[in-house]
């Protein structure tokens, strides 16, 4: 039976997390997979139904739609991508220390971060700017794959396709991964979204941002500034380009980790962790948080499984609470905000 209790407990750590500094707005549901308890709450400038940018939560999405198509007998994860994409993506891809790696990259390296393909968003151009550096200092702009794979051609890669215990997480691997599935299934990403996931869970409010004119979604925080980049957002696609609201996206994040959307015993496959950036590994198409306990020795700090977002969303399950966690702090200049958040709302169990 739902606690009133823990509710009230919940709500004063959201209200007590808006600071009007870094944190304007946050909406958050909270479950346990019993269900016996349900929490959906909001402080600040969001509300519980507000619609958000999930940013990176998006690559989830693609995750299990690329595990369906698996369990579908459409692709393999070992498949090379050359099976599905033309010269134009593929020629000259990833040359390292001289060789042509460009035909060993499988699905299952784009999935994990494990490549070697350089990060097109995060990653310096010649300007000695990153895309996302220009679009924080207010410079929206719009590109296609097309352009996402000729700059990455001109960038360098810091290892081989599957090289031993090596990964980068790079928002290129999941702009293939969207063209991969776009060829293979004969339709655009957004409605192939629709068809496989959105519209089997009743998800009536999660979609692709597609028309930059579109002022749905809550803008975003960049420190004490809203950062409107509707062109950037409709470019990010299946890195990163989907909106959502906390009640849906847990609808979602349940029917992943429940087998729903694909078959629970890929899981065992992949939880094969690789480190991208403490305190994140990555597995295939999955993140995992977690502190060693030396780093808060006085406090539970469970393992976190599922994803975050650029933009404050997150998207986890914590096994060992058996509670998973859905939201948004809406604000882009520190990630650590939303795994601050989460850690205060499962210390209430």
């Amino acid at each position: 039976m739902k606690s009133e209790h823990v509710d009230n407990h919940l709500q004063q750590v959201l209200n007590s997390s808006i600071d009007n500094k870094m944190v304007f707005g946050v909406s958050v549901r909270v479950e346990k997979g019993d269900a016996s308890l349900v929490f959906l709450g909001s402080a600040g400038n969001l509300a519980n139904d507000s619609l958000y940018f999930i940013a990176s939560t998006t690559k989830l999405f693609i995750t299990a739609l690329t595990m369906r198509l698996r369990e579908l007998g459409k692709l393999g994860l070992d498949d090379p991508i050359v099976k599905y994409l033309d010269n134009q993506y593929v020629d000259k891809l990833l040359i390292f220390k001289g060789v042509d790696y460009s035909d060993q990259i499988t699905i299952r390296q784009l999935l994990s971060h494990t490549s070697g393909l350089p990060d097109y968003f995060q990653q310096k151009k010649k300007n000695r700017k990153s895309l996302h550096d220009e679009l924080i200092a207010g410079h929206d702009q719009y590109w296609s794959i097309e352009q996402v794979i000729n700059e990455v051609k001109n960038m360098k890669p810091q290892f081989k396709p599957g090289e031993q215990g090596k990964a980068l997480y790079s928002d290129t691997n999941y702009q293939l991964l969207g063209k991969i599935i776009e060829r293979i299934t004969g339709s655009r990403i957004g409605m192939v979204l629709k068809e496989y996931i959105f519209d089997p869970l009743g998800l009536n409010y999660t979609y692709l941002y597609e028309d930059s004119k579109d002022n749905k979604p809550v803008p975003m925080f960049y420190k004490q500034k809203h950062l409107r980049i509707p062109l950037a957002m409709r470019s990010f696609g299946p890195d990163g380009g989907l909106v959502s609201n906390s009640k849906e996206l847990m609808i979602f994040i349940k029917a992943f980790f429940q087998g729903k959307l694909f078959p629970i015993n890929y899981f065992d496959e992949m939880k094969q962790w690789n480190r991208i950036f403490f305190p994140f590994e990555y597995g295939i198409g999955l993140a995992r948080f977690q502190l060693p306990r030396i780093f808060s020795p006085f406090t539970s700090m469970p393992e976190l499984l599922g994803h975050s977002g650029l933009s404050g969303a997150f998207a986890f399950y914590a096994p060992e609470k058996d509670v998973f966690l859905t939201g948004t702090v809406n604000q882009i200049s520190n990630p650590g905000i939303p795994f601050r958040l989460m850690f205060q709302l499962l210390n209430c169990f």
